[in-house]
């Protein structure tokens, strides 16, 4: 579980085929650059991963690794990546830890995409297409987590919906670079899931 909250932006160092070079099957195995101190990052561990949660497979001096599956590539940007790409990093929450954006769980639904982007005042005005099948659970005022950013809604309609980015937030995540066209690592809000689902019933 986590909350939207990037504290690290690092970058993919490498991408090799899950397995080692020579092995079969679309799985893929990515070498994270990281401010993060690795040694206190356990084999095992949660890392989102730009909203994907990805395990801790191995970890050296300043880098982690983590392995996607062939379904988990096909449906985030992850199979996009190359070496370079920057990623949004944060660890999973622990007890106790401060929630300061809403509960995520780096289960990604799919892949959103930029419309626009524009100045407003002193942040960043984003105009955003969601999956198509994720669309009514996108409200005004509630929350989303894109590239695992969680966000707030401005509105919402037919076209899109709109979210402002504050210049602390670009300058330390992957929305300073984003530009209209770029795809983003959509997750719904949970609470908005389960509202449909229970809706679903009636």
């Amino acid at each position: 579980m986590f909350t939207g909250i990037i504290t690290d932006l690092g970058r993919v160092a490498a991408v090799e085929p899950a397995g080692g070079p020579g092995a079969k099957g679309g799985d893929r195995r990515f070498v994270f650059a990281t401010g993060y101190d690795t040694e206190g990052l356990e084999i095992g561990a949660s890392v989102a991963c730009s909203g994907a949660c990805l395990t801790v497979v191995e970890t050296g001096p300043g880098w982690f690794a983590s392995e996607a599956s062939a379904e988990t590539l096909a449906r985030t940007t992850l199979g996009s990546w190359r070496a370079d790409s920057p990623v949004n990093f944060e660890r999973a929450l622990r007890l106790g830890d401060e929630l300061g954006g809403h509960l995520v769980a780096g289960h990604v639904d799919g892949v959103a995409r930029v419309l626009s982007r524009r100045p407003e005042g002193g942040s960043l005005r984003f105009v955003v297409e969601a999956p198509e099948a994720f669309n009514h659970l996108v409200a005004p005022k509630g929350s989303v987590a894109l590239d695992g950013v969680s966000l707030t809604v401005n509105e919402v309609d037919n076209g899109g919906f709109g979210i402002n980015v504050i210049s602390h937030t670009a300058a330390r995540t992957t929305f300073g670079r984003l530009e209209a066209g770029d795809k983003v690592n959509f997750e719904a809000d949970l609470l908005a899931r389960y509202v449909a689902r229970l809706l679903q019933k009636d």
